[in-house]
């Protein structure tokens, strides 16, 4: 099969990417770079099945691109910078990948008549009222909030791809992630994993951000992947225009993820109380009833085995 990858050069991209590839599939990532990383899928770039195209999906993909795809059986639509960090240096490119550019991606879908999966994210649910948060909670989002090019740019990107399902026949498929980590991070991009993975690592203060009794609940890569494809390869009849968690209920304090991060890079690294951020969710934690009794879906990397994984990484980046 010949699919592409939106934002194949980030992080769960990447490791798409990899494992389409490595079950002897054709791969087409795009990415623009504005957060993905060259060095990300510098060892695909030998493989006969893989190609890049740079380019940014707000943009109209040009007419020769178009043509050189040749047939695609199925869209993956990951692309758009996911860091909190990004939410205030490029709130507007974030609100127009996820509107304008799901919009595009959503044309070459109806155009090829492939399959699409959106990926959108925990962020849909806000500071979340109801725990664990069910794919049928509305959610409880700052619609004018820091957060809002993000939270509220993936909620419309749910909205236009459930249009096209509707209107268009586009055989669509939404997964909300939950919080995913994994070797490949932005050691810099200010989300937990790589913040105190880098912080213990070298020694600095592990900075927490409100009292620490808030709540992650963290899935390591390889599930991830395993989940956005189950969702993928499901038939239409049990996953069309239907929403999917995937992410990992194992839910933690974010403090004593803090310990575990120490614990595991054997850091004397102080932790570092600071004010709380503005909309920053109290809760967070999936519930995966859908995806595991309809797909046969669950995560299997526990948490300190997939962070020492991720640890052994960073340490070569650092």
């Amino acid at each position: 099969m010949h699919f592409v990858v939106t934002g194949g050069a980030g992080f769960i991209g990447s490791h798409l990417c990899e494992a389409l590839l490595a079950d002897g599939h054709k791969v087409t990532a795009i990415d623009n770079f504005i957060t993905g990383r060259p060095a990300n899928i510098a060892h695909l770039r030998d493989n006969s099945s893989f190609r890049l195209i740079e380019h940014d999906i707000t943009q109209e993909l040009p007419a020769e691109e178009q043509t050189s795809l040749g047939k695609v059986d199925a869209i993956y639509h990951l692309a758009s910078p996911a860091s909190p960090a990004d939410f205030t240096r490029i709130p507007l490119e974030i609100a127009l990948i996820n509107s304008v550019g799901t919009r595009n991606v959503l044309d070459w879908a109806r155009r090829h008549e492939a399959r699409y999966l959106l990926t959108s994210t925990s962020e849909a649910y806000g500071d979340p009222l109801e725990h664990p948060q069910r794919e049928e909670y509305f959610g409880n989002v700052n619609t004018i909030g820091p957060r809002a090019c993000y939270d509220e740019g993936k909620r419309f990107a749910e909205a236009i791809t459930s249009v096209y399902v509707r209107e268009f026949g586009v055989d669509g498929r939404i997964v909300r992630i939950f919080n995913t980590y994994g070797p490949r991070m932005n050691p810099n991009d200010g989300r937990l994993p790589p913040q105190f993975i880098s912080q213990a690592l070298r020694g600095e203060p592990m900075t927490i951000y409100g009292d620490g009794s808030q709540t992650r609940s963290f899935c390591y890569v390889s599930d991830m992947v395993a989940g956005l494809r189950a969702v993928m390869d499901a038939p239409t009849e049990a996953a069309k225009g239907k929403i999917f968690n995937v992410g990992n209920p194992d839910e933690r304090q974010v403090s004593a993820f803090a310990a575990i991060i120490r614990n595991l890079c054997d850091s004397q690294s102080e932790i570092e109380y600071r004010p709380a951020l503005q909309d920053d969710p109290a809760r967070r934690c999936p519930d995966i009833t859908r995806i595991s009794t309809t797909l046969g879906w669950r995560p299997v990397v526990p948490l300190e085995d997939g962070m020492a994984r991720t640890i052994e990484w960073f340490r070569t980046q650092i």
